[in-house]
């Protein structure tokens, strides 16, 4: 596959040519109850991995997934920063009707919780008969808040509980469920994976939903200085070292860490893939791997050097292109079209209706609470896809931004608390990357996408575009 393509057609609406009028759930019914993991990344961008048009960092076990699985042109993060972009994957609802919609911090551990009243991707599984495990960042619930991952639907859970606290990679201690573990310096991704590999192995009989998110690329960028790192010792330039600024520690070499960071993340997707084929289960396993948001510019990365933006306009934080739109592959050995690119529209709150599909599940669970669509139809190349009518985000920090997308389409609204809000107006098909505002010659496009905004914002008490805590 020449992965060169992916930007040229990203703006296109075509359809896998395979699409019949099977039904999808008499497919899945023939499967042993699959397995699902779901890796969420960390701030990773759209040309972070080769397939998707890097050129300086080695990812070949990505490269073998998209050669043997299903990659995504069009996929985007829930929104642009963590915490909102997770609680939408989490409840099948976007940004508009989560009750997280941005990163409010809670001293001395943690972030605002998930509702309890609302069903999670955990809740889900673990209903249906599956163990749950989550490996790695939650961020939406501080300690004895009843929003902790194993309040959420979680058998078990290893990592951290607060994003602050996952600035570093070296911490005092992990979540082992409710309970701290010292680190004693250990360092924490590989704790994490261990964990996870581990959760692999007791369940190999069972049927789980792993839901793994490491942390990787975000900033601090530090590692063991081992093999890895040294397969990027002096290949690249480096302007300056980064010096600690008390979020994230010192990089003497920040070029090098990021780089051999990705490839770290990488070897850990090749052990996930390996311990699954060791086991037998990797034909019953779906496998996905996608981003949280857009690229960080923080703790000394340089994402324009590395083109980690995919030359898409904006970064972490923004809603443009760049920031939310992200790498997403599907891999599962027999089920997935082998090679196969899907150019459709879909976003991280589409995974829970996906979910429901796959298993089969009572209509119970196809609640209008959810604002997704599923895309197994897609996944398995059988079976008519329903599409968006529009996708739509919001983001509470920096003033406030709302997006939609609607078709080739997209609006921006900016600075709205400060009450004299601006709108952007792009055609995404013919302008990927934002460079064109054309809102003065389609008046009448603004208006009917500044309605769409307007409708699927619902009023909350804890996020109203101010300026909010960042991450």
């Amino acid at each position: 596959m020449n992965s060169k393509c992916f930007l040229y057609l990203s703006g296109s609406l075509l359809f896998p040519s395979s699409l019949c009028k099977a039904q999808v759930k008499d497919a899945v019914a023939t499967t042993d109850r699959p397995n699902v993991i779901y890796l969420l990344c960390d701030d990773m961008g759209y040309s972070d991995i080769e397939a998707y048009g890097q050129q300086m960092i080695s990812t070949p076990n990505l490269t073998r997934l998209v050669q043997q699985g299903m990659s995504f042109t069009q996929f985007y993060a829930s929104t642009a920063v963590s915490a909102p972009s997770r609680a939408s994957l989490m409840t099948g609802q976007h940004t508009g009707h989560t009750k997280i919609r941005g990163n409010r911090e809670i001293q001395p551990e943690g972030q605002e919780p998930l509702d309890p009243k609302v069903k999670t991707l955990g809740n889900l599984f673990q209903e249906n008969g599956y163990v749950t495990g989550c490996f790695g960042k939650w961020g939406m619930g501080y300690p004895g808040s009843g929003g902790e991952a194993n309040d959420m639907g979680f058998d078990v859970f290893y990592g951290y509980n607060c994003q602050r606290k996952a600035h570093k990679y070296y911490p005092d201690y992990l979540w082992n469920n409710k309970t701290k573990e010292y680190q004693e310096g250990r360092y924490s991704q590989d704790a994490i994976h261990e964990h996870a590999l581990k959760f692999i192995r007791d369940n190999k009989d069972k049927a789980f939903f792993g839901y793994f998110t490491y942390t990787i690329p975000h900033a601090e960028l530090t590692q063991p200085q081992d093999s890895i790192v040294e397969m990027y010792r002096n290949k690249f330039y480096e302007p300056k070292p980064f010096y600690s600024d008390g979020d994230y520690g010192t990089a003497l070499n920040p070029r090098t860490q990021f780089a051999a960071m990705i490839t770290r993340l990488d070897t850990y997707v090749g052990q996930i893939i390996k311990e699954l084929e060791r086991q037998g289960i990797a034909d019953r396993t779906l496998f996905i791997f996608t981003s949280d948001n857009g690229p960080h510019q923080e703790g000394g990365a340089d994402p324009y050097f590395f083109n980690t933006e995919a030359r898409l306009k904006g970064l972490k934080r923004a809603l443009y292109e760049g920031g939310m739109r992200v790498p997403y592959i599907a891999y599962w050995p027999g089920k997935i079209q082998p090679g196969s690119i899907s150019h459709i529209q879909a976003a991280g709150w589409d995974m829970m209706p996906t979910f429901v599909d796959l298993l089969g599940v009572d209509s119970n669970w196809r609640a209008e609470t959810m604002d997704g669509i599923s895309i197994l139809p897609t996944l398995l190349s059988r079976g008519e896809q329903p599409l968006h009518e529009f996708l739509y985000w919001e983001f509470h920090e920096e003033g406030g931004r709302q997006a939609v997308r609607a078709g080739d389409w997209k609006l921006i609204r900016q600075q709205i608390s400060s009450g004299n809000p601006t709108h952007e107006l792009y055609n995404i098909a013919e302008d990927p990357h934002e460079d064109n505002n054309i809102a003065a010659q389609y008046p009448e496009k603004v208006e009917e996408l500044k309605a769409i905004m307007d409708r699927e914002h619902e009023p909350s008490s804890l996020f109203n575009f101010g300026i909010d805590a960042d991450i």
